[in-house]
């Protein structure tokens, strides 16, 4: 059979692509990464042209058509395509779900990939004179004024929630009242209006792992940056950032969870000054749109997301960072099951840039992968600025009276702490009267005869139970 084939990935539970023939009319050359509608079944869905084929192993009678092109130009790119075709081979998964889990859900469902402008909410001038004190009967609808009066040029939807809980409501009021407008905000927003701060003083440390991380721009380098709490992790990422972004490319931040990005969002802007896309299942699907889209024509030069952005298409990329690599929301568990880190290993790998994979307590995988010479390992063992390592104590219980289980030193300490107006946290046993039977006079301590753990004592029938066999 001569001809072009169209080989598809089609959202259905096999593990092959789907040979179709072209569509009766073509808006433009046949790409690979364009969505094209076909029928499949008794309905139609969406697929994403892999390969363009000349033969197909199937007779031409039982070929069928394509019936729209729906992409002049490719959506995604051939490093991405090849980094799915990874991903589906390694992780055993359907290839359609794999492809299409990589375009945002408004494209899955063959919507035209054009950005939806955001909306701003901003002050209208007979809200710019409200005093937010006259409304003690809402407070929210006060903190919403005071939140717009000092943002002059209005705020989105994902800056008002970061700032505020349950702002819908409130807000509708107000827009009723006259206090506030909606506009539409064209293209990508810009770049951060805070007050930009300048960067600290890196310590030796810190500078060594950004000069480690700057040098090794063009090539495949994994770095594990291991630093303890507090030790300034987060200034070896923008230093870095900076740096890759003055050269033109894109730099891409993984977080484990959405809670995260609001605090990092904000730190992050007032540092760089360059316009910013969020990628995260909390945005609406017209958002997550917009900023897949601005990330992939290159407008957005830093992209924050969670797991699913690892496969956001990139112009100009030049560096990968996961902070909290060995943080498990890393990993999809439902579904298209696979690995963020790993994936975004793999993509480093294909686009021949550097990748930082950044925890205060480094995953075992990636510790193995430091022993075995795979990944650059870079050292923080000191928290920055004036910050001191806390004070631990291990007290023991021998020869010693016990009130409902509590020591008298960590009595006092607490008493010392509570009158200085502190706070005290105090884990207690979730099962059973206390974890362990332990002899105050020699130490012995009660053993599983089976598994050899420690055994929980239940007070009330006075029984030892081991909660591991």
């Amino acid at each position: 059979m001569s001809g072009p084939i169209l080989r598809l990935a089609i959202p259905a539970p096999l593990r092959r692509l789907f040979d179709y023939l072209p569509p009766a009319e073509l808006s433009g050359p046949l790409l690979r990464g364009q969505r094209f509608r076909v029928p499949f079944g008794r309905s139609q869905t969406v697929g994403i042209l892999v390969e363009v084929a000349t033969e197909s192993t199937l007779p031409q009678s039982r070929l069928k058509r394509a019936l729209s092109q729906l992409d002049t130009t490719p959506l995604l790119s051939d490093t991405i395509l090849a980094l799915l075709k990874w991903a589906a081979a390694y992780y055993h998964h359907p290839h359609g779900d794999v492809y299409l889990s990589a375009l945002p859900i408004w494209l899955r469902q063959g919507k035209v990939a054009q950005r939806q402008n955001p909306r701003i909410w901003s002050l209208t001038v007979a809200g710019a004179d409200i005093d937010p004190d006259t409304l003690k009967r809402a407070p929210k609808q006060a903190a919403l004024l005071r939140l717009l009066q000092t943002q002059r040029d209005g705020l989105e939807r994902e800056a008002l929630a970061a700032q505020l809980d349950n702002w819908q409501a409130p807000m509708r009021r107000l827009v009723e009242l006259g206090w506030v407008e909606i506009q539409e905000k064209t293209g990508l927003p810009a770049a951060t209006t805070q007050q930009h701060t300048p960067p600290p003083l890196l310590n030796e440390h810190q500078q060594h792992a950004v000069s480690a991380i700057v040098a090794a721009r063009g090539s495949f380098q994994p770095f594990l940056l291991d630093g303890v709490t507090g030790s300034g992790k987060t200034e070896v990422y923008l230093a870095a950032i900076e740096a890759v972004l003055a050269t033109g490319h894109q730099v891409l931040v993984l977080v484990p969870e959405i809670g995260l990005t609001p605090q990092l969002l904000s730190r992050f802007r007032r540092r760089i000054r360059e316009p910013i896309a969020l990628l995260h299942s909390g945005l609406s699907d017209g958002e997550r749109l917009g900023a897949w889209l601005s990330a992939s024509h290159g407008e957005a030069p830093l992209i924050i997301g969670t797991r699913s952005a690892v496969f956001t298409p990139l112009v100009r990329p030049g560096l990968i960072i996961l902070d909290e690599e060995h943080d498990t929301s890393f990993t999809q568990q439902e579904g298209f099951r696979y690995s963020a880190r790993d994936v975004a290993v793999m993509r480093a790998r294909s686009e021949n840039i550097p990748v930082v994979l950044g925890s205060a307590t480094p995953s075992l995988e990636s510790l193995a992968n430091v022993e075995l010479g795979r990944y650059r390992e870079l050292r923080l063992p000191e928290r920055a600025g004036a910050a001191v390592h806390p004070s631990v104590r291990l007290v023991d219980m021998r020869n010693q009276s016990l009130q409902e289980g509590l020591s008298q030193q960590l009595l006092n300490a607490m008493a010392h702490h509570l009158g200085q107006n502190g706070q005290v946290l105090l884990f207690l046993n979730r099962r059973g009267y206390a974890p362990t039977l332990l002899c105050h006079d020699c130490g012995w301590v009660s053993h599983c005869p089976r598994c050899d753990a420690h055994t929980t004592l239940y007070a009330g029938d006075r029984r030892l139970r081991c909660h591991h066999c």
